[in-house]
C-alpha cells in the first residue's frame, strides 16, 4: 500500500495513450525483438507479459523470471515522456544469482541484493537519447530507482523505492 501513490505517478504518464501500454526493445546480445503491447484497457495480457520475461531473460544461461510489471511500466512512461520511436536496447533485465555474481566479481558497480535478482530492474540504452535524457525521464514518473551510468551509456530503471545515482 505504501507504494501505491508513488506508482500513481507512472501510471498517470502512461494515461491518455489510447488506453494502451506498448513497449519497444532490442537485445544486442541475442539478437532478438520485441514490439509488444502488453496492457489493454486496464488489464495486462498474460501471453505479453510471458513475451516480455523470455526477451529480459538472463541470455547467459536463458534463466527465466517474471518480470515485474511495474518495471515495464516504468520503462514504457520514460519512453513516452522522451517521445522517440526507437527501441531501448536492453542492457541486462532478469540476472540469475550465478551472472550476478560474476558481473559483481568483475565490477564494484553490481549491487550483491540487485534488483535484478527479483526481475524487476533493466539496464537501457537509446542511440538518440543522453544518459541524461533517459534518467531525467525515468525520474520525472516518481516510480523506482533511476542510475546513470554515463561512461557505460546506460540508465538503469527499476520498480523498488524512489532513488537516484549516478552521474
Amino acid at each position: 500500500m505504501v507504494a501505491a501513490p508513488t506508482y500513481a505517478n507512472a501510471f498517470g504518464l502512461l494515461r491518455g495513450a489510447g488506453d494502451i501500454r506498448r513497449i519497444k526493445m532490442y537485445n544486442g546480445r541475442t539478437g532478438e525483438n520485441i514490439d509488444m503491447i502488453y496492457w489493454i484497457d486496464g488489464d495486462y495480457i498474460k501471453e505479453a507479459l510471458d513475451e516480455i520475461n523470455f526477451f529480459m531473460r538472463d541470455w547467459r544461461n536463458n534463466q527465466i523470471k517474471q518480470i515485474d510489471s511495474r518495471t515495464v511500466d516504468i520503462m514504457t512512461a520514460a519512453h513516452n515522456l522522451m517521445d522517440v520511436n526507437e527501441p531501448y536496447m536492453l542492457i541486462s533485465g532478469y540476472r540469475s544469482p550465478a551472472t550476478n555474481a560474476m558481473l559483481r566479481s568483475r565490477s564494484g558497480g553490481v549491487a550483491k541484493n540487485s534488483l535484478h535478482l527479483q526481475g524487476q530492474a533493466a539496464d537501457l540504452r537509446l542511440a538518440s537519447r543522453s544518459v541524461d535524457q533517459m534518467a531525467r525521464a525515468a525520474s520525472a514518473c516518481h516510480a523506482g530507482g533511476v542510475g546513470r551510468y554515463t561512461s557505460s551509456n546506460f540508465v538503469h530503471m527499476d520498480c523498488g523505492n524512489v532513488r537516484s545515482w549516478g552521474s
